[in-house]
């Protein structure tokens, strides 16, 4: 089927054609002794395309510090290949206005040069933020022709591509559906004809990889055409959420924009859109709505990026297996809850959980079986404690339990229920085999009837001392801590 569009691209007589001075302007450029003189001359002949380039050059867009008043004077400012790309997009722009509106109907060939003049605007304004402003106006030019394809579809299968197109819900999709149905899609359909036309091969190979992008470590012409659609779909759809993460995506990948500078990107194409709307004497979006796109984009940034700071501090407060909380995290959490027990004369209850011979396993059945039975404990533990307990992984094999508010009674009935449900996991492998295994227990209260400890330190200690107390005393039990357990009954 692709091959066969290919072919049929080569005698389809529906297609969008060139104006005579864009064939003139195209032949010029391919030719090394062309001089300003010609380029003055030809665009001279059509007097439409010669005031819209002296527009161009007075416009904000260039900012020149000096008025322009004719063909010659829009030449020496803006360069020889500045005025030829300007003058491809004004009169190529006039082509596929009048080819869309003949063949595609009002909602689509709306949207399809409102898709066409955004990306354009965004291929500009990405250029800008890498630095590529000798480019902009080839940057632009690029991004106005790359779903040219679109309009070789709607010729060359004119009673299947409409279906096609209207019933896209996106661009991406329209995209996937082309391959699907043709084993092509608009992008390689698009380069085709622009190399018909025998337009710069720059053109033709950023429409090509306008959506099948391989990233470089320099990005280039290519690159911020294959984001500007992405910014191009947010510009004219900004409630879409899906649209923002698809555009800050998109910018990271190709070119290593963060969204800040997509924000800037923005602002620059509402900046611009309105001079943009002017030189091509259509409009895109109500003045309006583009407030609003910007304030929704920056709003959703802000949320992005308050997501993305809750997640880090999330990941630096977890244990990346099992996600409890990690050391880190207990280290700060159980100082505090025994600074509020002894401030407020609350109990607080701290118990050290080891699972008992835990080196046996991995020796065993290897590391990956050990840390499968790691993340079942810390399921089984979670499934038995309150919101308000926090659960931590001290290391390796062990856990330690905060339990706010909690007295010695209610602390040791919730620690038997943990040691019920470890010892009744069933871990199984792919082997088939099957592991058990059990737990010791150590358990230290604060203020529980009178103070006890008068450090974090002291407590956490004593309840170590409990847990090797368990350890020795058989295992699979919970001992709690009192007097005649000295710290060095661990020596």
């Amino acid at each position: 089927m692709k091959e066969n569009l290919l072919e049929q691209l080569q005698f389809c007589t529906n297609l969008p054609s060139l104006p005579s001075v864009a064939l003139k302007i195209i032949d010029l450029a391919g030719k090394a002794d062309t001089n300003l003189t010609q380029i003055n001359h030809y665009i001279s002949l059509d007097p439409a395309l010669a005031a819209k380039i002296v527009k161009t050059a007075n416009s904000p867009l260039y900012k020149s510090r000096r008025q322009v008043s004719n063909i010659s004077q829009a030449v020496s400012m803006l360069g020889m290949h500045g005025v030829m790309t300007i003058a491809l997009s004004f009169s190529l722009m006039d082509s596929l206005l009048q080819h869309a509106r003949n063949h595609l109907n009002p909602a689509n060939s709306s949207s399809f040069w409102q898709r066409s003049i955004a990306s354009a605007l965004a291929g500009r304004a990405l250029g800008k933020r890498i630095g590529m402003n000798n480019l902009l106006d080839d940057l632009f030019l690029a991004g106005l022709l790359q779903d040219i394809g679109i309009l070789a579809f709607y010729a060359i299968l004119p009673e299947t591509y409409p279906q096609i197109f209207s019933s896209s819900p996106d661009h991406d999709a329209l995209y996937k559906t082309e391959k699907e149905a043709f084993g092509i899609g608009h992008n390689e359909l698009g380069a085709a004809l622009l190399g018909r036309w025998k337009l710069p091969a720059y053109i033709a190979e950023a429409c090509a990889n306008s959506h099948d992008q391989s990233n470089r470590a320099q990005p280039g012409i290519n690159e911020c055409i294959a984001a500007s659609g992405c910014v191009a779909d947010y510009f004219l759809a900004p409630g879409e959420q899906k649209n923002i993460d698809t555009a800050i995506h998109a910018v990271k990948a190709y070119l290593g924009l963060d969204g800040h500078a997509l924000m800037e990107v923005l602002e620059d194409m509402k900046n611009e859109l309105h001079h943009v709307e002017e030189l091509f004497e259509v409009s895109i979006i109500h003045p309006a709505q583009l407030n609003g796109m910007i304030e929704a984009a920056r709003e959703l940034l802000t949320m992005r990026t308050l997501i993305k700071v809750r997640e880090l501090e999330d990941r630096a407060q977890h244990d990346g297996l099992t996600g409890a909380h990690n050391r880190a995290y207990f280290n700060d959490t159980f100082q505090h809850e025994f600074l509020l027990s002894n401030q407020n004369g609350l109990p607080l209850a701290l118990a050290m959980i080891d699972i008992d011979n835990f080196k046996l396993v991995n020796d065993t059945h290897g590391h990956i079986a050990g840390d499968g039975v790691l993340v079942a404990v810390v399921k089984s533990i979670s499934s038995q404690i309150r919101q308000t307990d926090i659960l931590c992984r001290y290391g390796g094999e062990e856990f330690a339990l905060i339990l706010p508010g909690t007295h010695r009674i209610a602390a040791r009935a919730i620690l038997e229920r943990i040691k019920a449900n470890i010892a009744a996991i069933a871990y199984e492998l792919d082997s088939g085999c099957i592991i058990h295994i059990t737990a010791s227990i150590g358990l230290a209260v604060n203020m529980d009837q009178t103070p006890t400890f008068s450090a974090h330190r002291d407590m956490l200690e004593a309840a170590d001392c409990a847990l090797y107390a368990a350890k020795h005393g058989g295992r699979n039990q919970i001992m709690g801590w009192n007097p005649s357990l000295s710290t060095h009954t661990k020596t």
